[in-house]
């Protein structure tokens, strides 16, 4: 399981021009699923995402947690982190775990997160989205529960 985490000032989904989630101060979450993939790596990848220090302190230090600002999540399944690029120039998604079991751990994946007592907001699995967010920093993280 592969997870882009970004720190924003805010994030929002929309789809069809229609805003279905949006979060404040916090992580946006590009989540990929591979074949493979257990419970066990999404409860890799939300443990480390409740836990990373990624947010200033008062003197302007990575040394807090989401928990410690009291921050929200934005979950966004992005099936495209799984794509195989080495050859050719048109991505392969032959990694990515079928829809059926992407879907699944994906809505495991955030009753994981939400269990921990963190506000998550969510896209929509397998829709056409549009995300918006402010990256502040900016700080961006790649977290990979095979690495």
């Amino acid at each position: 399981m592969i997870a882009v985490i970004q720190r924003c000032s805010s994030s929002s989904v929309r789809i069809d021009n229609e805003k279905i989630s949006e979060i404040a101060y916090g992580i946006t979450v590009l989540l990929g699923i591979l074949i493979g993939d257990k419970r066990k790596d999404a409860e890799y990848v939300a443990k480390k995402i409740q836990t990373i220090r990624i947010f200033n302190d008062q003197n302007g230090k990575m040394n807090l947690s989401i928990k410690d600002i009291k921050g929200s999540i934005l979950v966004v399944s992005q099936f495209t982190l799984c794509a195989n690029i080495k050859k050719g120039s048109r991505p392969s998604f032959i990694n990515a775990a079928p829809p059926l079991i992407g879907e699944k751990l994906y809505a495991y994946f955030i009753s994981y997160l939400e269990n921990t007592g963190v506000e998550v907001q969510t896209g929509e699995f397998g829709a056409d989205m549009n995300v918006e967010l402010i990256n502040q920093g900016p700080a961006t993280f790649i977290i990979d529960s095979k690495a």
